[in-house]
């Protein structure tokens, strides 16, 4: 994978981060919290309630990839 992402966005607390490599692009999609000692983290599970934007991430990186791809 690439250093640095090509494309990221946000939506509420979840982050999609698209990474290229040689032609192809894989995406992370990654939920942010804080620790109890106020600290930022990431995690890659999810609860109920950030399934929708889950999904809407993922559509999102679908489509950028899409249009990245018929260019």
């Amino acid at each position: 994978m690439a250093n640095t992402p090509v494309f990221k966005f946000k939506i509420g607390l979840i982050t999609a981060t698209i990474w290229e490599n040689d032609g192809f692009y894989s995406v992370d999609l990654t939920r942010s919290y804080k620790t109890n000692e106020g600290e930022w983290r990431s995690t890659s599970s999810y609860s109920h309630n950030d399934l929708l934007n889950v999904a809407k991430c993922a559509e999102r990186a679908e489509n950028w990839i899409a249009r990245k791809a018929s260019s």
